[in-house]
């Protein structure tokens, strides 16, 4: 009788420590979902905030100009 209490309790303890590990694995899963998704999101953003930035400086750059040709001497 204590040799099947003792399967009984072994193969308890090897489905919790299955459990267990395919928890863990899920929560690393879920994870790396989010970072992936967190980065898809990002990605667009980056780009758009890189576009942003060189058309001011374009419009900076070209502003400088006009009045650089405004206050320039004329021949």
């Amino acid at each position: 009788m204590s040799n099947g209490t003792s399967n009984d309790v072994s193969g308890a303890i090897n489905n919790l420590v299955d459990t267990l590990g395919k928890l863990a694995q899920q929560q690393i899963e879920l994870l790396s979902s989010g970072i992936k998704s967190a980065t898809q999101l990002i990605e667009p953003l980056g780009k758009t905030v890189t576009d942003l930035a060189g058309n001011l400086i374009s419009t900076l750059n070209q502003v400088l100009q006009s009045v650089s040709a405004a206050l320039a001497p004329k021949k």
